[in-house]
């Protein structure tokens, strides 16, 4: 990773410089570059805003992120540092980060290193000093777009920010998914888990394992391997970008609709919503923070939750499913169950990890749906908090 100068490869020792990001349509933010410097000055992506208060470092390497350049809009970011055990995944996806006012000097016992020495040895750039609340107001009118930013000029900057794809239409999971089988052992549980890793983060395998051993599979693996594993039950896990062109995800996923019970998150959820007819659209600028309200259609009860996702499924195109859980924002759909297989899915992350701990019930109602397909596990279901 280090080249002999004591820099990150293909990335040079950053001097203090002015940074400017340019969106897509023209507007341009200025500030100081902070991370790693890419190659040409440049760093390109979809442009997206995250409205966590704290949580950054889970944000930065939740793979949910591939493709995009995560916007803060927390004013001051990086006073508790970074530990290796918060991270969500083996390195940060983003494309870079954007920020108000990093912190000079971080100051908590956990902290092993500074966030931007984490954004340095992981070859992610950033962005410091942008007035990020003028930049979320114009996200929010605007809609998430592709956007350019980095040392290069203003004019080299609004080229790449043009020429920028963003995320529709484009296959990211499989730069995030695993590549072999990984088995993590059971922390309480009697279960064996097939967890489908299109961008899955470390937090929900803990609260996984608390069902039984969990096996992390490739997004790639088909039906039949998965089933000779004989697994009690089927998580389909978060992921990056546009769902759209996982079609061979979704053929798999239907030939183990009615063979094993499924669970879903996130790009998970609509991956199953898609497999059994649902359409899915794109979200203006999408729902990206750890203050959501949800409310349960079959309780009542509204729970504050972790959302991370640009697409959404419609209400309405769900023939063979009920609605279960509705975001209480803009009344978009926010859970699913199957009236005729034992599959169900939610669109936010009730893991959170940055987020409320309202909705970790979901892990135990999986349990319950493999329970009254699968009868009683072998082992008691670890309590207290993952």
């Amino acid at each position: 990773m280090n080249d002999s100068r004591g820099g990150v490869r293909g990335y040079s020792r950053r001097r203090p410089a002015e940074a400017a990001l340019v969106l897509a349509d023209g507007e341009v933010f200025e500030g100081e570059a902070i991370g790693a410097v890419p190659p040409d000055g440049v760093a390109m992506g979809e442009v997206v805003f995250n409205t966590v208060l704290s949580g950054y470092q889970e944000v930065i390497t939740d793979p949910s992120y591939a493709g995009q350049i995560v916007t803060f809009t927390v004013a001051h970011l990086g006073n508790y540092g970074v530990n290796a055990e918060d991270h969500e995944s083996r390195r940060p996806f983003c494309r870079g980060v954007v920020v108000r006012d990093l912190a000079r000097r971080r100051s908590n016992w956990r902290a092993e290193a500074d966030l931007d020495d984490l954004l340095r040895s992981h070859e992610v750039p950033g962005i410091a000093g942008v007035d990020t609340r003028r930049l979320t107001r114009h996200l929010r009118d605007a809609g998430a777009m592709p956007g350019a930013f980095g040392t290069a000029d203003q004019a080299t900057l609004a080229t790449a920010a043009a020429n920028e794809p963003g995320t529709d239409g484009l296959d990211l999971v499989s730069t995030v998914t695993c590549d072999v089988p990984t088995t993590v052992a059971s922390t309480g549980g009697g279960r064996r888990i097939v967890a489908m890793d299109f961008g899955i983060k470390a937090t929900i395998v803990r609260h996984l394992t608390r069902l039984g051993e969990v096996t992390i599979v490739p997004a790639s693996t088909p039906s039949a391997e998965i089933l000779a594993m004989s697994p009690d039950g089927v998580f389909l896990s978060n992921g990056p970008g546009d769902p759209g062109p996982l079609v061979d995800v979704r053929v798999q996923i239907d030939a183990l609709l009615g063979e094993v019970p499924i669970f879903g998150i996130c790009l998970g959820h609509q991956l199953l919503a898609g497999t059994i007819g649902a359409e899915i659209y794109k979200l203006p600028f999408g729902h990206h923070g750890g203050n959501h309200p949800v409310r349960n259609l079959a309780t009542g009860a509204v729970e504050i939750t972790s959302q991370n996702h640009n697409y959404c499924v419609a209400e309405g195109s769900l023939p063979t499913a009920e609605l279960t859980h509705v975001n209480l924002n803009d009344q978009t759909v926010e859970g699913i169950r199957c009236r005729d297989v034992p599959a169900f899915s939610v669109q936010y992350h009730p893991e959170a990890g940055p987020g409320p701990h309202d909705s970790r019930y979901l892990f135990d109602d999986f349990e319950a749906l493999i329970a009254s397909v699968k009868g009683p596990a072998s082992g008691a279901i670890a309590g207290g908090v993952v």
